[in-house]
């Protein structure tokens, strides 16, 4: 649920920091106060669009910071390990920044976040009703995604999108080898020759440095022989050779160590080079017993480099990639031959077809139930929104079409507002007054099967009063019980039913050129009649209207 909300240089809002509490929470004020603000505020931070105009006039940046207990909330647990987005293991905290310029930034738990990211967290922790829900729910696909959430078919239609698409690929692609069938012959036909002209050079990984240094050696044969040869005379055999000189210089001062120990040390780096010198001398023995003059051998090694170099020609491509072309040019044809085998493409796409159709009458068959059991629902809660005779009907319809990602059936919200007629579209039949009341019972209805734990109310009760307010304070009341239920609204009716009462007002005076600004007070139970005596009477609030509003409130409370 949440639990603080940080607002700073946000439209009309300078700075206000708001700690919430669980159950039902009625925000109330003049008109223009700004309590939707705070609503949009919170949108904001949940990862809804950015504007430069939500920046406080004069102010750099608006920032909002939400921070939501997580209570059981095991799924988003695991979503913010996926996304390392971690924070502290019973809390998570959203923040967005906007500058003056119209960019924003989003974090979680302090971690850099996409808006993508923050709307995915901010769909499992929020639910908000605005207060234009019922213009929406004239809208088919929303009439059938609220249907579906309502009967928790999420993962369903989520398999029925898939497998949708997966039949519509194969469809494409079998149309599409009808279409291209002579290019894609041409072009495996052109492979096939390619990929038999390589097998046949059998080029290996590595081989052209292999060949390459061999052809060097082998080139260079003589020079290698005669200047290793000529190094072994000048390190052993020739006069004044370095074995010769080294030997001598250690007996030298071997004599003269009697003398003056401290030439040890040189005579041991001396007695150390001419080992080394040792070594070296049988190394270059063995080098020259290797080296040969080979003719034969390097006429070959010149023949495969050519042909090596030949192919890497015609195919544009360094001698060294000769391999992994052919490797790739495999893999190609063995595409287009898959692709040419029409029969297996056929075969391929009629079954994706069953299986989509098997999952869309899984599907179909799961709305059936639901779309009864929400038109009972809704048809009673009409009722008690002074709605008698009403009847409530969600009608499953075929498609035209050969399916679609979200199944085979059209979902159409039907109503009738009066006995014995029989129920029609929604956006037909009812006014706005009755369109408003029936947005409302199907929202309190949906939302009580939701898991969201906050749920948000933006003057979603307008248009109605008397006792049908009565009857949707009740409702929001009877949510909160369940979860935690914050109501933007101007009813006295509903406020009084509320577990707790804010009050948002404007402050500063335009007129002398101050800036506006908003403020939020949690009201007490003094206060609270103040502010439905407000609501009831107006301007004027005289002693019978606090009682009034102090009855309205005594019978909340009992």
């Amino acid at each position: 649920m949440l639990r603080y909300l940080s607002i700073r240089n946000f439209a009309v809002v300078e700075s206000l920091d708001l700690e919430f509490q669980a159950g039902f929470t009625a925000l109330t004020g003049e008109t223009g106060a700004g309590k939707s603000i705070l609503i949009d505020a919170l949108a904001l931070a949940l990862g809804e669009r950015a504007d430069a105009a939500q920046v406080r006039p004069g102010a750099e940046r608006a920032e909002v910071a939400a921070e939501f207990s997580l209570e059981s909330q095991s799924e988003l647990k695991n979503w913010l390990a996926e996304q390392a987005l971690e924070g502290d293991t019973d809390r998570v905290l959203l923040r967005r920044v906007v500058d003056n310029g119209g960019r924003s930034r989003g974090f979680v738990n302090g971690h850099a976040a996409t808006l993508a990211q923050l709307r995915e967290a901010g769909e499992q922790l929020v639910d908000i009703h605005g207060q234009n829900a019922h213009q929406s729910l004239l809208r088919g696909e929303v009439q059938r995604r609220l249907l579906d959430e309502h009967a928790g078919l999420g993962e369903q239609t989520l398999a029925v999108g898939q497998a949708y698409r997966e039949w519509q690929r194969l469809a494409r692609a079998r149309a599409e080898h009808e279409t291209h069938a002579a290019a894609r012959n041409a072009e495996r036909e052109q492979l096939a020759w390619q990929v038999q002209e390589l097998a046949k050079l059998a080029p290996a990984q590595g081989e052209w440095d292999a060949v390459d240094t061999e052809h060097s050696r082998l080139a260079h044969a003589a020079s290698l022989l005669q200047g290793s040869r000529a190094v072994l005379d000048q390190l052993s055999e020739a006069d004044g050779s370095a074995c010769t000189a080294v030997a001598a210089a250690i007996s030298t001062l071997r004599g003269l160590l009697d003398y003056d120990k401290s030439l040890r040390e040189t005579v041991e780096l001396l007695e150390s080079a001419e080992a080394q010198l040792g070594e070296a001398m049988q190394t270059l023995r063995r080098y020259g017993e290797k080296v040969e003059l080979d003719p034969q051998r390097l006429g070959e090694v010149e023949r495969r480099m050519e042909a090596l170099h030949g192919a890497a020609r015609r195919y544009r491509i360094a001698p060294q990639e000769l391999r992994a072309f052919l490797e790739q040019q495999r893999a190609r044809l063995a595409g287009l031959e898959l692709a040419s085998d029409f029969a297996a493409l056929a075969q391929a796409e009629s079954g994706a077809c069953s299986r989509y159709r098997d999952l869309a009458r899984g599907l179909s068959a799961a709305r059936k139930k639901a779309a009864a059991r929400l038109s009972r629902e809704v048809s009673a809660a009409m009722n008690d929104l002074a709605m008698k005779g009403g009847r409530f009907q969600v009608a499953l319809a075929p498609l035209a079409t050969d399916g679609s990602a979200y199944g085979e059936e059209s979902v159409e919200f039907a109503v009738s507002t009066n006995p014995g007629m029989e129920p029609r579209a929604l956006a037909k039949v009812a006014s706005g007054g009755e369109l408003s009341r029936i947005s409302l019972a199907i929202m309190v209805i949906a939302s009580a099967a939701a898991k969201i734990p906050t749920m948000i109310f933006d003057e979603v009760d307008a248009g109605i009063g008397g006792a049908v307010a009565e009857i949707v304070g009740h409702r929001l009341k009877s949510l909160g019980r369940g979860r935690q239920v914050l109501c933007v609204t101007h009813l006295p009716q509903v406020a009084a039913l509320a577990d707790h009462q804010w009050s948002v007002a404007k402050i500063g005076n335009n007129a002398k050129g101050a800036m506006l600004a908003s403020k939020v007070v949690v009201l007490d139970d003094k206060a609270r009649i103040e502010e439905i005596a407000r609501m009831l009477g107006g301007l004027e609030i005289t002693a019978t209207t606090r009682r009034h509003a102090a009855e309205m409130l005594g019978i909340a409370k009992s």
